[in-house]
């Protein structure tokens, strides 16, 4: 239950966060893509560099921890390196936040804002996840083993 509640505590904090600095509003989000069109609006880049600057106080915070506060063990990506479909996948990405002026975490907040903008745009979110696990997943190419000779 604990969990839970900080779960709860962390997206409330995190979804306040974006209606606050205006992140959920994808016309703002259009302007900072918009580089070239004269209309280029640099407030993400500061809302990014805050999140930034928290975050590395926790990332060196937590190489002190053995494990977190309510968990027993840390849940960490595995670092894969740059693949083609980590290249893929943020294309298109950036094409949907480009296009749409949402990506994820703003569209759930959203969905007390604007809810039935941000329901399509999560709806196409989920069936295109959906769609993801339907598809057949290529197998993973890694090197050969050496043979060791002991």
């Amino acid at each position: 239950m604990r969990r839970v509640l900080i779960a709860l505590l962390a997206g409330m904090l995190f979804g306040a966060g974006l209606a606050h600095s205006g992140m959920s509003d994808p016309a703002r989000v259009r302007a900072f893509l918009d580089l070239f069109g004269g209309a280029w609006d640099p407030t993400l880049a500061f809302v990014m560099g805050g999140a930034i600057l928290p975050m590395a106080v926790a990332w060196r915070i937590r190489r002190r921890l053995d494990s977190p506060l309510v968990d027993t063990f840390f849940v960490l990506p595995a670092k894969t390196g740059i693949t083609r479909s980590l290249i893929g996948g943020s294309v298109l990405f950036g094409i949907g936040w480009g296009i749409a002026g949402l990506c994820p975490g703003p569209a759930i907040a959203d969905l007390a804002i604007a809810p039935v903008p941000a329901a399509i745009f999560v709806a196409a979110m989920l069936g295109g996840m959906i769609l993801h696990r339907l598809l057949p997943a290529r197998p993973v190419k890694r090197p050969p083993l050496e043979n060791s000779h002991v």
